[in-house]
């Protein structure tokens, strides 16, 4: 909400009368059509008629806001309660339309996801596919830290390191192909010849695997080189905007893969921290299947299978009870009971983008592709449904309270009495601190209970990280990595490792429950953990005293004043939700982030490590570090910084309750503070501003009325034929 002091410097925002004439109307509405062709008709019938409201509500504010302008740019002193009414105005003008809906498909490269987004939006080629390259680029790692944005700078290695690389590499490749199978599995060097593989391909081209050193430094790289040998990336880190998340595995990594099992539980956190309400796991290119392998192994007893389809439909049904399942259970053991997710009928996807354009094997339906994208239909539409109706309800307030301010008649005769509504407001914030403190305080056994755990499993937990499965061989660069980056490390081909999340994971089992709780919408009432509840009570207690005030009051002007009131207390409640979902992720991450700063000489130390043995060095530096930290309270340290990142969320939905509440209420304090003063006539608004918050249930009622209409008539047509057996 814009503070009262931004209308003294804000520019004037007058309305171009020529957005309203035919030409234009005509050109929005053609790509209003264009917008909206990806939807069904009924739909397409709903959501023009959202945004009609949305776009006739907006032209009576922007009138109104002229209005209010012109009356009061002469004067030398405004009002605080015009002040308030016309920053309401204005801010509910420049409201977004849509705020968008971050959906992330998050996967190995070749797992589909190009291919499965041009399924979605049945654009073929939307972006490119190919089975023999990487076409679309990805962020390898997914993780957040507690910056809003994030800068990489990629040191690029000097000509002569990178003669010493190449000549690593090519080494590495050719000594492979000369070494048996059996000691090649001694040497244990599948993930490294991988990613040499894959480095020489990306710098020189394919086929350069197969060249020699030789060959390869007479070669031209395929980008060109920056002079300064610095790459400089800066970006927001996604995975928190998403409100969904799609888990993205083909079918044949499924079973055994650890990607996607890496990608769900980075999914899982993101729940916990961020704005994501829905998860799902997508099982891509399930047309795949070898008919006599499956054959082989599958149970006998069922019943025959005729057919390559058939397989196919009951090895993907198979996957997804058994996915679903496993899903589902984890998602119980990390979240609070009543997450949304948790109610999700599916959990799992098995979907062939193939199969979408092909039909060979599959209907378009049993490939699942349009069930994706009723699902983001859907939740476009139940969003853009909300958004109109909060948006003409609150501006509805808005014009009739600044009605009710023109009525000049009534002023000195009807007005509120404050001075109890602002003692009765004094003690309900008294009271939601006490709700608030009662909250907080649930997490702090838990908390303590995982700082034991921790530092009675940190040297176990470390071990587990610094051991290679074969000796040291090429480890000591990776190691390098992790202490130059801070603890963190991501490859394309090894497993991810965070040393400062894997030394946390004790404290976070222990609190994941009773967090989920804290920030979910229900919790257990009984307990009194959840901490939206109590902001709901006490917005409610708030309603319900305006309510009184206005019955036993009974008169006209007072009772628009009410609504009004009732209505902004709702925004600005509403508001504060928001503001507690984003700070939720930077408490939630503290944990970290604080054995992080902690750890930070330790791996500055262990990185300036080189020579001999400077593998065993590094972590043999890095255990002793840890040992140091510990000892001097670094587990302690983190468990404050958390308990004061709660303290700061307390104080802050006070501080903004407090002077949110107080603004407000000035608008319903007496004629003689001297707030309020004859203003232009907006009857006119006011009248449209009625019918169109009238019209709101109407658009509602048609919209249920067409959609039973289209499911009576899916249910009436005859069912689409599927392929032919084969």
């Amino acid at each position: 909400m814009a503070e009262t002091e931004d209308f003294l410097v804000r520019e004037l925002h007058p309305v171009d009368d020529d957005i309203f004439k035919e030409p234009m109307r005509k050109r929005r509405r053609s790509d209003r059509d264009q917008r909206f062709r990806a939807f069904p008709s009924v739909e397409q019938s709903a959501l023009k008629e959202y945004e009609k409201l949305e776009s006739r509500t907006r032209r009576v504010l922007s009138n109104t806001y002229q209005k209010l302008i012109q009356s009061v740019f002469l004067d030398d002193s405004i009002p605080n309660s015009v002040k308030y009414l016309i920053n309401r105005l204005l801010a509910l003008i420049e409201k977004p339309s849509l705020d968008p809906i971050y959906i992330g498909l998050f996967g190995s490269t070749g797992a589909g996801k190009s291919s499965l987004i041009n399924a979605i939006i049945q654009q073929a080629m939307f972006l490119p596919v190919s089975g023999e390259s990487i076409c679309t680029s990805c962020i390898v790692q997914v993780s957040s830290g507690c910056c809003e944005q994030y800068e990489a700078k990629i040191h690029l290695l000097s000509d002569q390191e990178w003669k010493e690389e190449l000549k690593n590499l090519t080494t590495l490749l050719h000594r492979t192909e000369e070494l048996g199978g059996e000691e090649e599995d001694a040497w244990d060097r599948g993930d490294a010849v991988e990613e040499a593989v894959w480095k020489l391909q990306k710098f020189y081209g394919n086929g350069a695997e197969g060249k020699s050193y030789e060959e390869l430094l007479r070669a031209k790289p395929r980008g060109k080189i920056p002079t300064s040998r610095v790459i400089s990336l800066k970006a927001e880190e996604t995975i928190d905007k998403c409100s969904v998340i799609w888990v993205i595995s083909d079918i044949e990594r499924i079973s055994g893969g650890r990607a996607h099992e890496d990608l769900l539980n980075e999914s899982m956190k993101a729940c916990q921290r961020g704005f994501c309400r829905d998860l799902a796991l997508v099982v891509t290119k399930t047309d795949k299947l070898h008919l006599p392998e499956y054959l082989r192994e599958r149970k006998v007893g069922n019943q025959a299978i005729q057919s390559q389809r058939e397989a196919v439909l009951e090895r993907n049904e198979m996957i997804k009870l058994q996915r679903n399942k496993i899903l589902k259970d984890k998602l119980k053991r990390k979240l609070p009971a009543d997450s949304r997710v948790l109610e999700a009928s599916e959990l799992v996807y098995t979907v062939s983008a193939q199969e979408y354009w092909q039909r060979a094997l599959l209907t378009q339906e049993e490939t699942e592709i349009p069930k994706l994208r009723e699902y983001i239909r859907r939740r476009l539409l139940d969003k853009k449904k909300r958004m109109v109706t909060k948006y003409v309800t609150e501006a509805f307030g808005l014009l009739l309270l600044t009605d009710s301010f023109s009525c000049t008649d009534h002023m000195q005769n009807e007005h509120l009495h404050m001075s109890g509504l602002r003692r009765f407001v004094e003690e309900k914030i008294q009271l939601l601190e006490k709700a608030i403190d009662q909250c907080f305080a649930h997490i702090a056994r838990p908390l303590q209970e995982g700082i034991w755990n921790a530092r009675s499993s940190y040297r176990r937990i470390l071990g587990a990280c610094l051991v290679r499965s074969r000796g040291n061989q090429g480890f000591h660069q990776t190691l390098k990595a992790v202490c130059l980056k801070n603890g963190i490390y991501a490859s394309r081909t090894l497993a991810r490792i965070d040393l400062n999340e894997a030394l946390t994971q004790p404290i976070y089992e222990q609190i994941d429950p009773i967090f989920g709780c804290i920030f979910s919408r229900s919790g257990k009432p009984a307990d009194g953990s959840a901490l939206i509840p109590h902001i709901d009570a006490f917005k409610l207690s708030l309603q319900e005293k305006m309510t009184e005030i206005g019955i036993r009051n009974g008169l006209k002007y007072d009772s628009y004043k009410k609504s009004f009131l009732i209505q902004e207390i709702s925004a600005i409640l509403g508001g504060l939700e928001e503001h507690i979902l984003r700070k939720k992720r930077k408490i939630y991450e503290s944990l970290t982030t604080s054995v992080q700063n902690d750890l930070k000489p330790c791996y500055e130390e262990a990185a300036q490590i080189t020579g001999k043995k400077a593998c065993e060095r590094m972590k043999d530096a890095l255990r002793r570090g840890v040992d140091r930290q510990v000892a001097e309270g670094m587990f302690e340290r983190a468990q404050e910084r958390m308990q004061h990142q709660f303290q700061q969320l307390k104080n802050g939905i006070t501080e903004k309750v407090k002077g949110s509440i107080a603004t407000m209420l000035t608008l319903a304090s007496s004629p003689g503070d001297g707030l309020y003063k004859e203003l232009a006539d907006v009857k006119s608004e006011y009248k449209e501003m009625e019918k169109l918050h009238r019209s709101l249930r109407e658009v509602a009622e048609n919209a249920v009325l067409r959609r039973g209409m289209q499911d009576f008539l899916l249910r009436m047509s005859p069912s689409k034929a599927g392929p032919p057996k084969t």
